[in-house]
């Protein structure tokens, strides 16, 4: 007899023990009979070698086989054995030699046997996982199509009330898939998908514009301003961190365009699959939502169909306001004025022309600053008035809120309103006369000193100022301070080094954006004599820098909040400490902010408006400016007249000209 592991079952062979797997279960996973009622279905399969005779019921039965040895006589009377199988009739297939598999083991001949207990209760684990799976998916993708469809897009309004809405968008694209037929409505479900996609990543650059800007994005202009937000952030917090935060956003809009086509899909297939279930909850939402919308519940929801036409409108607002500022800039009162008419008060004088970056008028007025901000504005004015400086004071209305500082500048200088990106290349693409070149046409030497220009100035060409000192020309051999390439004491430093201390010279004109308050208002230099500052390698000891904390992203909105409080006073200090050392009695010097800080610092729905001072020793100036009711000092009060900033250039042409107006129109 062959010593292989010969599997199979002769008559006299007992039954398995209770609570083991029976080795002769069939491979189809029944079972084995009792042991007490065999039939012949349930035998297994014959060997390679023929049964032997069937045992008789007078034959003891032997002992039962081992392994390796064959069985022995047949049983007892007691134990009846079922009917040998004969070689021409078999009890069932049997498995090939070579099969193997879970619980088998590779023979030449014999039974199969069946799974163990084990292995069938991992198998039916795993189908309960994979049910279980299933469904959390299935609840996954329903909450991201209902977070895209009723996230807001302002982060003020960014609340967990916000979702719990019923979106008319979603039951109006269930309803239609639910109705399409099979091929009909995969074609459909991806397309919806995609679109959704597409909204989330609106919604995602519309908050980023809101926490930012203050308003949404413009997809028709807006898309410049990555390219600036990426140079922004290298400023900030280095190559690295903006590289990150680009590939960051890459995978954003990879993952949502992906995410909510795969979603639609899986909602369809599932809802389809319980059709009437589906059918009937889409019947009752529906209901629920024209029943919130009769009563004003804000359950009904329909913010994303007001989005996306609001996004597509921008495309018919952006070509007519093309249309009406080209009409704009041909109108202008002084376009054709002599230069020995313009300006005529001002001979001799110095003007400096200064930005005050993110100098708002929550600056002065919150709480949070003004007590810090206002006792500089105070402690200055009182330093100046013993210089014998005067100052005058109030409000304008910027067109920009959180950045896009080259809106103000082109507003201020031009004479227009200039509030998006368009406007600004119309203006570029003009001969419309700006401020600093009526100075130029009536005869000042005109100078750019631009600290955060570090790449080529496009601008430089329609301002056509005589001089221009970009970041490079400036020399500075010290540390960067966060976005700003330069603290604003060597900016102005520099300034009266290269320009007003030059002998034999004319009249200057100077535009001077100062820029240390610029967000993140991080890293804040101290203020030094101004016989030390030199080429601002003395900014690299640690004395020179009064504030920089080590962790730039991860501030608490308390932490910004204070280092852009600190960062105004430094750039306000700058100013005010320079008219006290290098000022005289032909200095004039004009210094307003460029638009408010973002939302973040001042929280939302706040003003646009931005504190301006003019501040003079010759009293003949500020004689001109009388009928402007501002306020004296360098702190405009609550109550400070308040002007659009494009109506700034008409009135200091007008106030400064061969005829100082009686009366001035009030403001608007």
């Amino acid at each position: 007899m062959s010593r292989l592991r010969h599997r199979s079952t002769s008559a006299g062979e007992p039954a398995a023990p209770a609570g083991r797997p029976d080795p002769r279960a069939d491979p189809a996973g029944d079972g084995p009979p009792p042991a007490t009622e065999p039939t012949v279905d349930d035998a297994p399969a014959p060997t390679t070698e023929p049964a032997g005779p069937a045992p008789t019921a007078t034959e003891p039965a032997g002992p039962a086989p081992t392994a390796t040895e064959p069985a022995g006589p047949a049983p007892t009377a007691t134990e009846p054995a079922g009917p040998a199988p004969t070689a021409t009739e078999p009890a069932g297939p049997a498995p090939t030699a070579d099969a193997t598999g879970p619980g088998l083991t590779a023979e030449p001949a014999g039974d199969a046997p069946t799974p163990t207990g084990e292995a069938v209760s991992v198998t039916a684990g795993r189908g309960r996982w994979r049910t279980v799976a299933g469904r959390v998916t299935t609840v996954l993708a329903g909450l991201l199509i209902l977070a895209v469809l009723t996230a807001p897009d302002r982060f003020d309004q960014l609340t967990p009330m916000a979702f719990l809405r019923v979106p008319i968008e979603g039951l109006i694209a269930a309803g239609l898939l639910l109705a399409l037929p099979g091929r009909a409505r995969r074609l459909v479900a991806v397309p919806v998908g995609a679109a959704l996609g597409l909204v989330a990543i609106v919604k995602v650059l519309d908050l980023g514009m809101s926490a930012s800007l203050a308003r949404p994005f413009d997809l028709v202009l807006d898309w410049v301003l990555l390219d600036d937000g990426y140079a922004f952030v290298t400023d900030s917090v280095g190559t690295g961190g903006a590289v990150a935060a680009a590939v960051g956003l890459v995978a954003l809009v990879v993952a949502l365009l992906v995410l909510t086509t795969r979603s639609v899909l899986r909602l369809t297939r599932e809802a389809t699959g319980h059709r009437r279930a589906a059918v009937r909850v889409v019947a009752g939402l529906t209901a629920l939502w024209v029943a919130a919308a009769t009563l004003g519940v804000p359950v009904a929801d329909s913010g994303t169909a007001t989005l996306v036409g609001q996004h597509v409108g921008q495309v018919g607002a952006g070509l007519r306001d093309r249309r009406e500022f080209a009409a704009q800039v041909t109108r202008d009162a002084f376009r054709d004025t002599p230069g020995d008419q313009l300006l005529t008060a001002l001979r001799g004088k110095d003007v400096v022309l200064a930005f005050v970056e993110s100098y708002g008028r929550d600056a002065v007025e919150d709480p949070e600053f003004a007590g810090q901000v206002g006792a500089v504005l105070d402690g200055g004015t009182r330093r100046l008035a013993a210089a014998g400086f005067t100052a005058r004071s109030g409000f304008l209305t910027s067109p920009t809120f959180g950045g896009g500082s080259w809106l103000a500048h082109d507003t201020l200088l031009s004479g227009l309103w200039i509030d998006n990106q368009q406007r600004h290349d119309s203006l570029l693409a003009s001969d419309r006369l700006t401020l600093n070149g009526a100075f130029r046409r009536a005869g000042w030497e005109t100078v750019a000193v631009m600290p955060a220009a570090t790449s080529p100035w496009p601008e430089g060409a329609f301002f056509g100022y005589d001089r221009y000192h970009d970041a490079a020309g400036l020399d500075y051999r010290g540390p960067q301070f966060s976005y700003a390439p330069m603290p604003d004491q060597y900016t102005l430093s520099t300034f009266q080094r290269r320009e007003r201390s030059a002998p034999d010279r004319a009249p200057i004109m100077a535009e001077i954006p100062l820029i240390s308050s610029h967000s993140p208002w991080a890293a804040i230099p101290r203020m030094l004599d101004w016989e030390h500052v030199g080429d601002g390698s003395i900014y690299r000891r640690p004395t020179s820098v009064a504030f920089n904390p080590k962790d730039v992203v991860g501030r608490s909105t308390t932490e910004v909040r204070t280092g852009y409080r600190r960062a105004i006073e430094y750039s306000l200090n700058s100013l005010i400490s320079y008219v006290q050392t290098y000022g005289d009695d032909d200095l004039v010097l004009v210094f307003l902010g460029d638009h408010q800080p973002s939302p973040l610092v001042t929280g939302p729905d706040a003003s646009r408006d931005v504190p301006i001072t003019v501040v003079a020793r010759d009293p003949a100036v500020l004689a001109r400016v009388a009928g402007w009711g501002w306020q004296e000092g360098l702190r405009p009060g609550a109550d400070a007249p308040v002007w659009r900033m494009d109506t700034f250039r008409d009135r200091f042409l007008t106030a400064f000209g061969p005829q100082p107006p009686t009366h001035v129109a009030a403001p608007r």
